[in-house]
Order: structure tokens, then C-alpha cells, then sequence
């Protein structure tokens, strides 16, 4: 009899047969989906290998129920990917391919149609009526004004401005905006004139140019508004006039429709995003189009990794070493890891930029595994912002911000300029205490205190979301002065609007930023200059572009100087590089204040005296001597359990089963960072080897075995290869 090999997204490291029932064998190809029973219910699978003749089978296989597509939905290039990606991570095939496909497609829906592209641009009777518009017609007038700087797609327009669907549908009627037919396939057609390039621009694509056709990874570390993005649309026309297609992940959805519309603005709608805030419809209709060669540029987050791709020819990481690369949950696959392995399979370059490379990239560039190209001068000539340090323990304080940091934005906001306060803690304030008894407000679900959210009048736990309504009396002894203590962004945001009142203060955080469109709709009224004061978290601090901001001040460094994540202060100097890069940008003198308890630092003295790479080769010599990435290679074994003490005894049980002699030593086990989280006690086991494939050659045996321990069952527990954080 035949049987078919098949993968369902269950977390089972292992994949099922089936026998073939009434389907035709030459439709069970690989990559085609099919319907398959499984237990009580029917599941969705991958099929992975075209179906093979068998003897008698020990047990009765059950039939496929259905075949899905008729041609491969999943090509064999993608299927190899996946595969790496399951043994490389050690996770279940299913779950991997499940994860490759968006969520119609996932769920066994019907592979969506697609349209030809077409863009929205302003007609002439559009310019002729934008003067004219009333005041209330602001989204009317907000769609023509968008228009009129280029034609776009309905679909970044819409992720502009999402709540222009109905302005859009009347400047349609009225005849003010209309379709434009889109160039595709191998023509080329540009929309916008190329700026000119700066010599070391210059320099930098001659150099990606001369490369040999076929793979080659290349650091493209440039200073904040050195003009790396033009690079990447000069490559990408390279591609496209070849015929190929281009893909470009970006770390953040909130990074995402800007990077798409300047790409989209030079090629039309040739452009198409890929991310988890478009519609699970967009998704897979933008996921086809790429699969047809239909769309000529993939701009994404990390899933867009795994978008299949009709004719390769480019692949663009932004931002390389941003953390938000790595996913958390489920498979935990780095994206930015992924896309190297992808072009490699695929024979195409790839390059990583950014003004602050991982440690990792800058350590493979130094060793030859990368090519290393450096634009370290700005587009606009005008040297980087002065970059000062405040000793916090010598000032007196207004709600967390020095005198000389209210003096620099006084200062600025005088000379025309913006000014940008950095703090990356939203709320209020981070504790509510009792002045009575000293009771701090605590999460009960977590080791955690609850912050407090004033505007909203609740104490909410930023790591789980458990929220209550702010108390009006301390519950141990009924006292009733509560005191915020510490700083976020909504208190320093209060303290700014009564020290500069008639100033426009926007606060920039997730808090803020809830409604869709929001954050897009400020970030077009800072580049107008109709925000003089921005406070925010890490949503500012990278790629974006604000030619009035002449100040910043990061008002609190030492969050970050002794954190227990060894790569803590790795992200602290990036963050603080990337905040200074958002300040001077078009040439008007810059300046940079951080505050600090701890002014004598060592290495944030070097930073700021002798810049990020300086610092990244005192944090590499610490890395060698503790063996530490990229000197070393980590996994972590998590657990959590509802009842205190049980993950921390499957950790030592798994311990047991490790093999001797592994050359892998095992750190723990340890509660985690945060022992109780969301109600879960949490502990985790580090494994750390010299050898990248000892520590896969253990952790593919050993998992084996933790797998038939009886509280593998009962409790949750993954597998992190490469991780991100051990929090």
C-alpha cells in the first residue's frame, strides 16, 4: 500500500503517515495542502514527500480526507527552509510550517485571487480643489496632501491613514484622485528622481555592485542619517531591473508602512507589506502576490522571512541588530539569522544595516564571514550632536528631569528647534507606595510592582496586564497619602506641559499610540514642526527621520547599566546611539544629554567619548573571556508550572538525563529573572558550549529523553536556541 508523509501544526516533534484512500497519488505532491483526521477532529498538514510504497504497516493508517491545492502551495526551496529551521531550533516540523503560512491559508482556506496593482494618484481637478477645501474636511484634505506628494496604493495610504477609507471613496467620486496602472514584471519604470549621493555612498554601492553574482553577506554600518536607505533602493532597482524581487524585513510594524512608502514612492506599486497589522486577508492576498511574482518588493516584519519568493534576487535586513528580530514565543526563530541561511540556500546578497551593529555582526564582519562597508558621515554635512553627560547625584530633580535638561529644551525650543525626551517607562510612575506603612501596590499575579496609570486612574502590571482601578486608601493600614514613586513617560509628559505651557507636548508610547493610525498621524505633525516637545519610549529612538529636532535627552541611562541580561548593556549603547541619531539630522548643530547616577561608568564613558565601536570592542573583550556570544553558544531550557517548585524539579530531572561528556556545560537550574509571572513560576537551565554543533548534537538527544519524563506532560516547558534574553 502507498502512505503519505504529512506535517500538522500539533507541538509533537514528529510527523504523521496517512494512507492515500480514494486520492490519485499525483496529486499528494510535495507542499500541497491537505485535510487529515487526527484524534476526534480533522487537522491541516503539509504534505512533505511524495507518497511511498509500504509492506503491511504495523498499525492501520487513516485516509487523507482531502488535497487542498492543486499545485504546491509551499515550494520546495521554502519546505528546505522550514526544515532547517525545525532542527536548527528544534521544534516541530508542523508548527514551523504553520507559522511559514499566513493565517487563511494556516486554517485551510482557499488560496485567495489577485488583482493587478494599481496606485491612487491626484488628478488635476484634485490640485484645483485641495486650496479650496473647508476645515472640516480635514481627512479629505490630509488624503489629497498625501497624494500630491506621489501616487501610492490604497493599502499604504490606508496604513498613513486608516480612517481615510471614506475620503478616499469621495475624492474617488468627485474625480479629484484616480487609478493609475502600475508598471510590472522585468520593465522598470522609476516614479521619483534619486538624489544625488555622497562619496562614501558612492563608494559603498560601487563596492555591493563589483560583488560576484551569487551569495554574499555585507554590513552596512552607517551613522544615523548617512543615507543607508537610498542604498537600499539603488540595489533594489538593480534587481528589479534584472527582473528579480526584492525582499526587506524591518524590526517593528510601527517601522514598517514608512520604510514601504519610501520604497513604494520610487517603484509604485510594484511594493507590497507583509506584517501581523494588515488583515489576515491582506496577508494572504500580498502573500500569493509574492508567491506569483506579482509584486516585485516584499516590505516586512520578521514572518516576512519566510514569504515565498517567485524570482529571488536581493534580500535587505534594516536594522539588523534590533531584538525585535528574535520571536518570543512558540518557534523561537531569529528572522535576521533566517534571511542569511535563506539567500545562502538561494545563491542571492543580503544586507544587514545599521548605525549599531549586533556585536554578533560586527564580529563576523571582523572575521571575513561578511563583507563590512561604513558610511560614517552624514547626508547633510554637519558633524553628529554633542553628546553630554549629567551627574544626577549633584542636581535636584522636577519629576525626574535635571535643570540642564529643562535648560537644553528651553534653549532649543528658543532657537526654532525640537526637542525629544527619552524614557523607556510608560505610566506615571512605576510604584504606588503607602507613606503611612511603606505597602507597595504589588501585581498578585506576578513578582512584580504594579504601575500606575494616572490618566487612567488604574494600577496596571506591564508584564502581564492585570489592572485594578487606582485605591484611594493603602490596603495594609488604611492610610490614605499614596505616592507615586519614580518616573514615566505620563509624569514627565504633566511636569513639561506646566514648565512650557503653549508648547504642543505629545507623548509617544503604547499607552498613547492604542488607535490605529495614531502613531503615523503625530510623526506627520513632527515633521511639519507642529510638535515642539516629543516624550516617548523606544518607538522613537529608531528610523525616523525629523528634520527640526536639534535636542535630546535620554533621562534615564541607568536602567540599562546593571541589568542581569548580560546583553543589557550591549542595548543600552545602541539605544542611546540610536537617540542621538534622531537629533541634527539636516544640519542644524545637535545636542545630546543623559542623565545618570553613575557618570563614571567605564564603559559608558567610552561610549561617550569614543563612540560605538569603541564600545562594541571593550563589550567583545569581555564576551571572550566568559565565553559568551559570539565567543560562545547558548540554549535555554524553560519551565513553567502553576505550583511553586515543580518547574524547578523537572528542570533538575532533565538535568539528570543530560549526556557526560557533552563538551556542553549547564548553568542552573535557577528561577527565572522574574520568578512568578502571570501566575506561572517560572525557572530555566542554561546550556553553554564552545562548539555550536556540540550543543545541537546534545540538544538533539537530550530533548529526546526529557520528552518521556512524566511532568514534560503537565507543565509547560520550550526550547530557546540563540537566545535573545534570559529574563
Amino acid at each position: 500500500m502507498k502512505l503519505v508523509s504529512v506535517a500538522i501544526s500539533v507541538p509533537l516533534r514528529r510527523t504523521f503517515d496517512y494512507a492515500l484512500g480514494e486520492i490519485e497519488p499525483g496529486r499528494l505532491l510535495p507542499g500541497v495542502r491537505v485535510r487529515v483526521p487526527f484524534g476526534r477532529r480533522e487537522q491541516i498538514g503539509v504534505v512533505l514527500e511524495p507518497p511511498r510504497e509500504v509492506g503491511e504497516p504495523e498499525f492501520e493508517c487513516r485516509p487523507v480526507t482531502a488535497v487542498l491545492d492543486e499545485t504546491p502551495l509551499l515550494d520546495a526551496e521554502l519546505l528546505a527552509l522550514c526544515r532547517w529551521a525545525a532542527d536548527y531550533y528544534h521544534h516541530p516540523l508542523g508548527e514551523v510550517l504553520a507559522t511559514a503560512l499566513p493565517g487563511p491559508l494556516r486554517h485551510g482556506k482557499a488560496a485567495p485571487s489577485t488583482a493587478a496593482p494599481t496606485l491612487l494618484s491626484l488628478t488635476a481637478a484634485g490640485s484645483v480643489a485641495l486650496p479650496d477645501l473647508p476645515a472640516r474636511s480635514a481627512a479629505l484634505r490630509a488624503v489629497l496632501e498625501k497624494l500630491g506628494e506621489g501616487a501610492l496604493s490604497r493599502a499604504t495610504l490606508l496604513e498613513a491613514q486608516p480612517k481615510a477609507a471614506a475620503a478616499i471613496r469621495r475624492a474617488l467620486e468627485r474625480g479629484w484622485i484616480g487609478h493609475v496602472a502600475a508598471a510590472g514584471g522585468a520593465e522598470l519604470r522609476i516614479l521619483e528622481t534619486p538624489p544625488p549621493l555622497t562619496a562614501e555612498q558612492t563608494a559603498a554601492l560601487e563596492a555591493l555592485r563589483a560583488a560576484p553574482p551569487g551569495y554574499a553577506a555585507t554590513l552596512l554600518e552607517g551613522v544615523t542619517g548617512s543615507g543607508k536607505t537610498e542604498i537600499y533602493l539603488q540595489l533594489t532597482a538593480d534587481a528589479l531591473a534584472a527582473g528579480k524581487q526584492v525582499l526587506v524585513l524591518a524590526p517593528e510594524i510601527g517601522l514598517t508602512p514608512q520604510l514601504a512608502e519610501r520604497f513604494e514612492r520610487r517603484f509604485g506599486a510594484r511594493v507590497a507589506s507583509y506584517h501581523s497589522g494588515l488583515s489576515d486577508n491582506e496577508r494572504a492576498r500580498n502573500w500569493m502576490r509574492a508567491r506569483r511574482g506579482e509584486v516585485d518588493v516584499l516590505v516586512g516584519t520578521r514572518s516576512a522571512v519566510f514569504l515565498p519568493l517567485a524570482r529571488p534576487g536581493l534580500l535587505i535586513i534594516d536594522e539588523e541588530h534590533d531584538v525585535s528580530y528574535k520571536q518570543q514565543e512558540g518557534l523561537r526563530y531569529a528572522a535576521r539569522d533566517l534571511a542569511l541561511i535563506r539567500a545562502q540556500r538561494l545563491r542571492i546578497p543580503a544586507v544587514l544595516g545599521s548605525a549599531t551593529p549586533a556585536l554578533e555582526s560586527r564580529h563576523n564582519a571582523a572575521a571575513g564571514r561578511y563583507r563590512h562597508l561604513r558610511l560614517q558621515q552624514r547626508v547633510f554635512t554637519a558633524a553628529g550632536p554633542r553628546i553630554g553627560v549629567i551627574d544626577m547625584r549633584a542636581q535636584p530633580l522636577q519629576h525626574g528631569l535635571s535643570t540642564p535638561v529643562l535648560e537644553g529644551v528651553e534653549r532649543h525650543l528658543a532657537g526654532g528647534g525640537q526637542a525629544l525626551l527619552f524614557l523607556n517607562r510608560r505610566g506615571y510612575a512605576p510604584a504606588l507606595l503607602c507613606h503611612d506603612c511603606g505597602w507597595v501596590a504589588p501585581c498578585p499575579n506576578c513578582d512584580a510592582r504594579m504601575t500606575l496609570h494616572r490618566a487612567r486612574r488604574r494600577l496596571i502590571c506591564h508584564h502581564c496586564g492585570h489592572s485594578v482601578p487606582m485605591p484611594l486608601a493603602c490596603p495594609d493600614c488604611g492610610g490614605t497619602e499614596l505616592v507615586p514613586v519614580g518616573q514615566g513617560t505620563e509624569r514627565v509628559e504633566d511636569s513639561l506641559r506646566l514648565r512650557f505651557p503653549g508648547r504642543r507636548i505629545e507623548r509617544f508610547d503604547s499607552d498613547r499610540l492604542g488607535r490605529a493610525g495614531e502613531l503615523e498621524r503625530l510623526l506627520a505633525d513632527v515633521r511639519r514642526g507642529a510638535i515642539d516637545i516629543l516624550v516617548g519610549t523606544q518607538v522613537l529612538a529608531k528610523g525616523h527621520d525629523f528634520a527640526g529636532l536639534s535636542f535630546a535627552g535620554v533621562l534615564d541611562v541607568d536602567q540599562a547599566l546593571y541589568g542581569s541580561d548580560f546583553r543589557a548593556l550591549e542595548r543600552m549603547g545602541q539605544l542611546v546611539t540610536q537617540v542621538a541619531g534622531r537629533v541634527g539630522r539636516k544640519g542644524q548643530p545637535g545636542e545630546v544629554l543623559l542623565q545618570t547616577h553613575q557618570p563614571e561608568h567605564p564603559l559608558l564613558r567610552i561610549l561617550v567619548q569614543e563612540g560605538y565601536p569603541a564600545f562594541c570592542e571593550a563589550l567583545l573583550r569581555e564576551r571572550r573571556e566568559f565565553g559568551l556570544p559570539p565567543f560562545g553558544y547558548l540554549a535555554l531550557l524553560r519551565a513553567e508550572a502553576r505550583q511553586e517548585g515543580e518547574a524547578l524539579a523537572f528542570l533538575r530531572q532533565a538535568r539528570e538525563l543530560m549526556p557526560e561528556n557533552s563538551g556542553v556545560e549547564a548553568l542552573g537550574p535557577a528561577p527565572a529573572g522574574m520568578a512568578r509571572r502571570a501566575g506561572y513560576h517560572r525557572a530555566q537551565l542554561l546550556l553553554r558550549g564552545a562548539s555550536r554543533s556540540a550543543l545541537h548534537r546534545l540538544l538533539e538527544r537530550w530533548l529526546a529523553a526529557i520528552e518521556t519524563l512524566p511532568a514534560a506532560k503537565r507543565l509547560r516547558w520550550s526550547v530557546d536556541v540563540d537566545p535573545a534574553d534570559l529574563f
